[in-house]
Order: C-alpha cells, then structure tokens, then sequence
C-alpha cells in the first residue's frame, strides 16, 4: 500500500514539480486540492524551516498520512536579501509575477552586484507528530531582463551558477536536477529511503 503524502499547497505548478521528483517513492502524493482540504495558513515564522513546519503542522488535523510543507524565496544581495521569506507577498500576494519580475528589475537597474539566491526549506511531519526539515539553496544572479515562461514566480528572471540563462529559458528536467527546491527533494527522498531501508532492520 502506498504512503499517502499530502504536499501543502494550492499551487498546481510547484505540487507537479514535487509529484515529479518523488515519482521514484511508493508514494500516493496529493495537493490540498486533491485531499479536499482548503485552509489558509498565515506564514508568521522568521526563517523559511519556521514557515514549512508551520504550514505542515496546521495540516496534521484536517488528514492521513505524512504532509509535507515548504518555504521558498529569493533573495537578492543588492535588494538586503529581499524579498526573501516575503517573496510570496512581495508587492502584493495578489500582484502578478510579471510586473514583480519587472519591479525587481527596475529597482537593479545601473546594479552592479546582481548576485542572488534560491533558497528552499521542506518540512516532513509524519503521523506521530516528529518531523525532519531540510534546507538548501541555489546560487545564481538576476538576469537584465526578464526571460523565458518555463517555470514560475521569480524564475524568468533568475540564472542559476553555471548557466547563462534563467529557470524561464532552462528546460524543466535541467531545473529538476539544480534548483533549491530540487535539492531540498533530493534530500527528503534520501532521507525517506534511508527511512525505508530502516523499517526492514
């Protein structure tokens, strides 16, 4: 039977990119939506670990199974590391992407240091209540313009170390294998493995 795991979020891009790293789990992965469950949790944490335990706990209650909660952001040097763990609200949490993307741009503009970060914090809680939290970023740079619709939120505008392009421009299976929240993945299907292996013990 498979693990029933509920990933705590209405955002249909980012719970399709989290289905498609735990593809490799006997896991049963559901969005909020799929379990029924609408809730709006207030992210009231000071650290993005802070936030994902948060978001994870306020479901325990409402389902089954193990939940799993993230907290993401960019934060850019120049900017004193906004938007970071307000990258969500940023502007308005209602304010589309593109014209945060654009903002954010006009605020570099004639900038130098354009140096930024990905950084991703995934929260397991399990039936019992224990957890396990993970952290892990992407390091990179902001591009002079915005580029690419691959992706979603700041990813138009975000060029990983290594590449000379954004997550918009980069193919999803490059993005899957580097970004903050495909390291963070990686880590909780590490940690879940080594959690398997144990139970045969």
């Amino acid at each position: 039977m498979k693990q029933r795991l509920i990933v705590a979020t209405n955002n249909m891009h980012k719970a399709q990119e989290i289905r498609e790293m735990l593809k490799g789990l006997d896991f049963e992965v559901l969005s909020l939506a799929d379990a029924g469950i609408d809730i709006d949790v207030e992210e009231n944490g000071s650290t993005y670990a802070e936030n994902a335990l948060i978001k994870a706990m306020a479901l325990r209650d409402l389902t089954e199974g193990w939940i799993l909660a993230d907290d993401s952001g960019l934060e850019i040097d120049a900017l004193d590391r906004a938007p970071g763990i307000y990258s969500a609200r940023y502007l308005g949490e209602d304010t589309p992407y593109m014209i945060k993307n654009s903002m954010i741009l006009n605020k570099l503009e004639d900038v130098e240091d354009r140096s930024a970060r990905f950084v991703c914090s995934i929260a397991l809680v399990f039936d019992d209540g224990s957890y396990w939290i993970t952290v892990n970023k992407c390091e990179g740079s902001i591009s002079d313009s915005i580029q690419g619709s691959n992706g979603f939120g700041y990813d138009p505008i975000f060029i990983p170390q290594g590449h000379s392009a954004t997550f918009g421009v980069l193919p999803m299976e490059v993005k899957n294998t580097i970004s903050h929240r495909a390291k963070a993945l990686q880590a909780v299907v590490q940690y879940c493995k080594l959690l398997t292996e144990e139970s045969y013990v």
